[in-house]
């Protein structure tokens, strides 16, 4: 990463953090989706920097989704079952996003291979913006979700009103993510 990239993702994440501390969290997740840094280019397709973040920013993100569903997915790209899955969230997005759903897609990968995490989202089709863990695991982990291990990937699925409606650890296949999602649609 160069210096410009370190001192944007610096900025944001004290953005991020002055208005967390102020108790505003939508203004907390605006300025996450306000403060993107600049796009990188990867095999001739444009993406969008993840954003880093702590457990109170994804907190606050879910929150303000605005959104009939909200799937967060924590990733890597070194988790294999990770990388099996991944195919199949972006295709959730994809096919109902029309209808109400909004995920949000969230690497524990380190920094310093933004540029393997930014290939593999190209590679993947993700147009919209992600995120980056930007705190200790134990924090991230605690401060997500109180039944998550660690273990990765992890989903968790919020109803309409931003509740926590249901918990995953590992791997899920596509017909599993539907009928969850489906569900959820139907009942907002």
């Amino acid at each position: 990463m160069n210096m410009k990239h370190s001192l944007v993702a610096l900025l944001t994440v004290l953005l991020l953090l002055s208005a967390g501390c102020s108790g505003d969290s939508k203004k907390a997740g605006e300025q996450a989706a306000d403060n993107k840094t600049e796009n990188a280019t990867v095999a001739g397709y444009e993406v969008m920097d993840p954003i880093s973040v702590t457990a109170e920013d994804v907190n606050a993100i879910v929150r303000d989704a605005d959104a009939g569903v909200v799937v967060l997915n924590m990733w890597a790209t070194w988790c294999k079952p990770c990388v099996e899955e991944f195919p199949d969230l972006v295709r959730l997005q994809k096919e109902y996003g029309d209808r109400g759903l909004r995920l949000i897609l969230v690497s524990a990968d380190f920094q310093h291979n933004l540029a393997q995490v930014n290939a593999f989202l190209a590679e993947e089709d993700v147009d919209f913006q992600t995120y980056l863990k930007g705190q200790k695991d134990q924090e991230f982990i605690t401060g997500l979700h109180p039944e998550w291990s660690g273990t990765l990937p992890a989903t968790v699925f919020y109803n309409s009103e931003g509740e926590a409606v249901e918990f995953h650890q590992g791997k899920l296949t596509w017909d599993e993510m539907k009928t969850r999602v489906e569900n959820l649609l139907e009942g907002s």
